[in-house]
């Protein structure tokens, strides 16, 4: 009988210690055979806490800089790659957790075909977590492309609720965030590692789409549930970001995404998209105009591909743009 596959968990944080440790004990909890987080310089006792576990299955690794969590994935992969070499990684924040079972669930499944597979992501009351809702690029699915371009926006080509039923079938996705997304040995070799330089926002877009333009199989699998513990607010339009450098990341990385995903298409789409995010100023209230010209900034740096701010930078021009 051949030796059941290892799989290595991979959690990032930063400065979120009482929900990294709800997620490390649930993690530890449940059949993995690695746990290896990355603490991006965190100042909040995480180190402290961390060093007093005795698990033989944890491994920290430490940042003296917050890197984000595009740097902090991108460096945790290496090193399970590197280091462990298991048959699959499974990524999360350290707000992100599987459910009960959920390690035994992906244990149990046919994998036969898929290089990736997604879970379905929840709020802790049940919701469905929309920032983590697996879609079908329209733009390479020609019932993708008219549902949406029909007026449907983002439910035509997101999965549907019906997708997320427990006893729902595996389906092909194109894009699955990194909260409960499994990648198999072959998946990091081929594909490589998230790009660093876009911090936070994207990475997992950028790095699923990549996946899939080089032939690799995502899936999205309902009976593995993860919870997403976040308090990310909503307002009239949508996502509300908090602090406001995060505005930086969120429409540049969104520019880099887009033009991976819609090819020919993309120019067309840019002054859609600018219209779009220009009309969520007024969720900012007394920022929006601060909003509004820091949304400029990302804009003409994600025209130009441009990755290479500092933090230091971005933090600055959300203080004065």
């Amino acid at each position: 009988m051949p030796a059941p596959e290892t799989i290595a968990a991979i959690v990032v944080t930063h400065a979120r210690l009482e929900k990294l440790r709800e997620t490390v004990l649930r993690v530890l909890d449940q059949p993995v055979d690695h746990l290896l987080v990355f603490d991006n310089a965190s100042g909040d006792g995480t180190a402290e806490w961390l060093a007093g576990l005795s698990d033989p299955r944890l491994i920290v690794l430490t940042s003296p800089q917050n890197l984000g969590g595009a740097g902090g994935f991108s460096q945790a992969l290496r090193a399970a790659r590197d280091r462990l070499d298991p048959d699959w990684a499974v990524v999360m924040d350290d707000d992100g957790r599987p459910a009960p079972g959920a390690i035994a669930a992906f244990r149990a499944m046919d994998r036969t075909g898929w290089d990736a597979i997604g879970a379905a992501v929840f709020h802790p009351d049940g919701r469905i977590c929309e920032m983590n809702r697996p879609y079908r690029n329209p733009f390479w699915h020609g019932r993708e492309f008219l549902r949406t371009l029909s007026g449907r926006g983002r439910r035509g080509f997101h999965l549907p609720d019906a997708a997320y039923a427990p006893d729902a079938p595996v389906v092909a996705v194109d894009m699955s965030s990194f909260v409960g997304l499994f990648l198999s040995r072959e998946a990091i070799q081929r594909a490589g590692l998230p790009d660093p330089r876009l911090f936070i926002y994207g990475d997992d877009q950028l790095y699923t789409l990549t996946m899939r333009r080089r032939g690799l199989r995502i899936g999205f699998a309902p009976p593995i549930r993860f919870e997403h513990d976040t308090e990310a607010a909503q307002g009239a339009t949508g996502l509300v970001l908090s602090p406001l450098w995060k505005v930086y990341y969120n429409y540049r990385n969104a520019l880099i995404a887009y033009r991976v995903a819609a090819g020919p298409f993309f120019w067309p789409l840019v002054p859609v998209l600018v219209l779009k995010w220009r009309r969520k100023a007024g969720d900012y209230g007394a920022d929006a105009a601060r909003y509004r010209r820091l949304l400029d900034i990302a804009i003409r740096d994600g025209l130009a591909r441009r990755l290479d701010r500092t933090h230091a930078d971005v933090l600055a021009l959300a203080e004065n743009p």
